[in-house]
């Protein structure tokens, strides 16, 4: 176990490059399942999940070969198994994502219920309805565990009760090699789902509809192999945006994927951030208004969350921290999980002014001066946004459990140094 000591109220400067996006790698990292020849995969962020579904792959039987920091190789040919009995499997929401590509591949999966962030209930109920109706059998009588299986999965037309991001890309896997055509409605569209889509494109798959709420599939014998690009974090610019306005300082975020920016930049232009695109790069400068933009004819404004193309629900915690620096009040509304707003008692022992109405809604008021404290890290999102409120706040802060933090953040402590941060990581 680590945590960190931060020195806060130091100003950064200087240029940081996202890493590849977390929640389009675990999903490609179970397409690759679904290849019948070597896969490549480049920009992998290296982070706890990542290791992790790389170890239940190897479980698997799957040959992983790392080429470079970011870039694998991957054998899937060598694939032996259909149960996920370690814990590796039970630790990471992502495991879930096996199940599709297991039921395409091998016609039957055993896996237990998913782990990750507890951020709300999020139940698994559309995965299963969506493999229903593709003709896989489930049995869920053994506690803690799913055992499911299909002699041979049929095309359908599948419409979501919700445009769950997992399910999209559990259904398009399980869909790909099934007889006949699929038709997914109510899909999700967000970039790391598009990202799975072009990737099992490339592999000989046919998608259509990409970037929109209906994708039509039309099945295919066999995936091939190939190599492709895991594209950049757009929730990880989103913090670098937070990051810079926090600790006033101007950083350029490198080959920041800016075409699927524009509604993040806009939410925090709405409190006062602006940002520049150059080219692919984004630019936050050091001078900024700070101050929250009114509703007309007056009111308080609101940052909510939706599906994709709305505001992403990984980027509420980040913007909570950086309205406490903003001039003005704004109501944060988290409609998406019941306990995401929680970890705000951290931000208040801070020195944050803010209000939790409800589960699901905080009134935050600034600006307000941080200092440093001792608090915990509940998951990655909030765990990020206390770090960067740890490095704008005066003194010292102490923030435990940065497991959560190393989950989705790649080397964050060293490449935040890197622009003049001061945080330091030691045993506990």
């Amino acid at each position: 176990m680590e945590k960190f000591i931060v020195e806060g109220a130091n100003a950064l400067q200087g240029g940081i490059e996202p890493s590849g996006n977390k929640n389009e790698a675990l999903p490609v990292l179970a397409a690759v399942l679904l290849a019948n020849e070597t896969v490549t995969l480049n920009n992998v962020p290296d982070i706890l999940d990542i290791r992790s579904m790389c170890g239940i792959l190897e479980e698997l039987g799957v040959g992983v070969e790392r080429i470079s920091p970011s870039s694998y190789a991957f054998d899937p040919t060598s694939l032996e198994k259909h149960s996920l009995e370690s814990k590796k499997a039970s630790s990471i929401r992502g495991s879930f994502l096996l199940a599709g590509p297991l039921l395409a591949k091998r016609g039957r999966v055993e896996l237990p219920y998913p782990g990750g962030d507890r951020i709300g209930l999020r139940p698994v109920n559309v995965h299963l309805q969506a493999f229903q109706q593709l003709g896989v059998s489930i049995d869920d009588s053994q506690p803690g565990k799913f055992i499911m299986h299909a002699d041979r999965l049929q095309g359908c037309y599948l419409q979501l009760e919700e445009a769950s991001v997992m399910a999209t890309e559990n259904a398009l896997m399980a869909a790909v090699t099934a007889q006949g055509k699929t038709t997914i409605y109510n899909a999700a569209c967000e970039p790391h789902v598009q990202g799975l889509c072009h990737f099992l494109n490339l592999m000989g798959a046919k998608i259509e509809g990409i970037g929109s709420n209906m994708l039509q599939i039309e099945g295919v014998d066999a995936l091939g192999g190939g190599e492709y690009r895991i594209q950049p974090d757009h929730t990880e610019v989103g913090s670098f945006i937070g990051l810079a306005a926090v600790t006033k300082s101007e950083l350029t975020i490198k080959n920041a994927g800016v075409k699927h920016l524009s509604v993040i930049c806009n939410m925090f232009e709405k409190i006062g951030i602006r940002t520049e695109a150059d080219g692919d790069d984004l630019i936050v400068p050091k001078i900024q208004k700070r101050k929250v933009k009114t509703d007309i004819p007056g009111g308080i404004p609101k940052i909510d969350d939706s599906p994709w193309p709305g505001f992403p629900a990984d980027l509420t915690s980040i913007i909570t921290v950086t309205a406490t620096q903003c001039e003005g009040a704004v109501l944060i509304f988290e409609k998406m999980f019941e306990s995401r707003l929680f970890w705000v008692d951290k931000l208040i022992s801070m020195g944050a002014q803010i209000i939790l109405c409800d589960p699901h809604r905080v009134v935050v008021s600034g600006p307000s001066p941080l200092r440093g404290a001792l608090v915990s890290s509940p998951d990655i999102r909030a765990g990020m946004a206390l770090l960067i409120a740890a490095l704008g706040a005066h003194g010292t802060t102490e923030i435990m459990n940065i497991q959560q933090i190393d989950r989705g953040y790649e080397s964050i402590d060293q490449r935040l140094n890197a622009l003049g941060g001061k945080i330091k990581r030691v045993p506990v």
